[in-house]
């Protein structure tokens, strides 16, 4: 009989720190049979730890994201629409398509003075002050900025973005989860006809309606929801996540810390150890069986459910020596903090513009910054790994 570990069994612990229990796992093997820690535990699902294991999980095609192949219905499909994460190939090869005719990296490169722009103006305000919660001052309204002015979302309506979206990605209920998502797509969809009848704006979620393929393949009103809510959701939440745990790893590792301010060249690889080291996503979202598997020698059925551990992988010592070690100036080269496959994040090379660009300003700019009291509490769920704030002085 296979043994089922029950996450929620570590209590706070594990959402403080993970990585002693995955380190646990991956000792006796690359994939186990888990009942969820959080708010969404309740059911089991096998768990990948092992690098090698997840790596060639993440571009296994049997791993489908549809749930309906096996019966099975999604709360932000039924909300929101089909996006990226929650289908197959050939509709998500159809749906990536026409995205990335809209966002490209030459649109991401535009980006670079305003991302530097909008970084210059929150430290004006917040330096000033002499200490601050990083996540409310600096992290969090640098993407969530970016990535509004690039949807073309109101400056109005930004603050409550980040509520929902939070609740969206780390549930504290699924009563508050539910109300989270279908707010957001009673909104995506009131801004989608607003941006409809206006006329053609300079903003990506225009574009994305105005995109049409050689044969007139466009995108439907429930395509552009669901494609406007991942790319307004992953695209801050995820990013947020990776500034303030960045800032933490750093400030935790003083030689780190001192090693890139006196080379800032090895920026680039403190913003990969991040994502290797403390990435923001813990897991990727759900595979299922389309058929049965074997996954590292673990014989999966068809209909299971598979999570996909990129904190895990990433601190797999068979891939990465001495993983739980933050070394800013180690070969990072294959971490899936941003997935691997046909789903690799699309944002990445924003994500990673956002990260340089914060991090160079505030460790130029506060000279003397250092933690100022004890981070907030980790998010909940085995989604998303951040904190909720980050008291910091200089």
């Amino acid at each position: 009989m296979v043994e089922v570990i029950d996450l929620g069994e570590y209590g706070e612990s594990f959402r403080t720190d993970p990585h002693p229990v995955y380190a646990e796992l991956r000792k006796r093997g690359p994939v186990h049979r888990i009942r969820p820690a959080g708010v969404d535990s309740g059911y089991e699902a096998w768990l990948v730890v092992g690098h090698e294991e997840a790596r060639a999980a993440l571009a296994d095609q049997r791993l489908a994201k549809v749930g309906s192949r096996i019966k099975l219905t999604f709360l932000d499909v039924d909300l929101i629409g089909d996006h990226l994460l929650s289908t197959d190939p050939p509709q998500h090869t159809r749906l990536r398509s026409l995205v990335s005719r809209a966002f490209t990296m030459r649109r991401v490169e535009r980006l670079r003075p305003r991302v530097q722009e909008i970084t210059d103006q929150l430290l004006d305000a917040m330096l000033p002050l002499g200490r601050a919660d990083l996540v409310e001052s600096f992290a969090f309204p640098l993407p969530i900025t970016v990535i509004c002015e690039l949807l073309g979302i109101p400056e109005t309506d930004r603050a409550q973005f980040r509520e929902l979206s939070t609740e969206a990605l780390a549930p504290t209920d699924a009563d508050s989860e539910y109300a989270a998502v279908a707010r957001l797509g009673e909104y995506l969809t009131e801004l989608i006809e607003d941006k409809r009848s206006a006329g053609p704006g300079d903003d990506l979620l225009s574009d994305l309606i105005r995109t049409t393929a050689e044969d007139g393949d466009r995108l439907s009103v429930a395509e552009l929801r669901g494609m406007a809510y991942l790319l307004l959701v992953a695209g801050h939440e995820t990013t947020v996540n990776l500034i303030t745990n960045g800032v933490h790893a750093l400030l935790t590792h003083p030689g780190q810390l001192a090693a890139l301010r006196a080379d800032m060249s090895l920026l680039d690889g403190a913003v990969e150890e991040t994502l290797r080291y403390e990435g923001p996503v813990e897991n990727a979202t759900f595979r299922f069986a389309a058929e049965p598997l074997d996954i590292g020698g673990v014989a999966i059925q068809k209909g299971e459910a598979v999570l996909i551990g990129l904190t895990a992988a990433d601190r797999d010592g068979d891939r990465f020596p001495a993983p739980d070690r933050f070394d800013i100036q180690r070969d990072t080269r294959g971490h899936l903090a941003f997935g691997h496959g046909i789903h690799f994040c699309l944002g990445a090379p924003l994500a990673r513009l956002e990260a340089r660009t914060a991090l160079r300003s505030l460790l130029e700019r506060a000279t003397g910054l250092a933690l100022d009291g004890p981070p907030g509490e980790w998010l909940p769920g085995m989604l998303i790994r951040g904190m909720r704030s980050l008291p910091v002085r200089w």
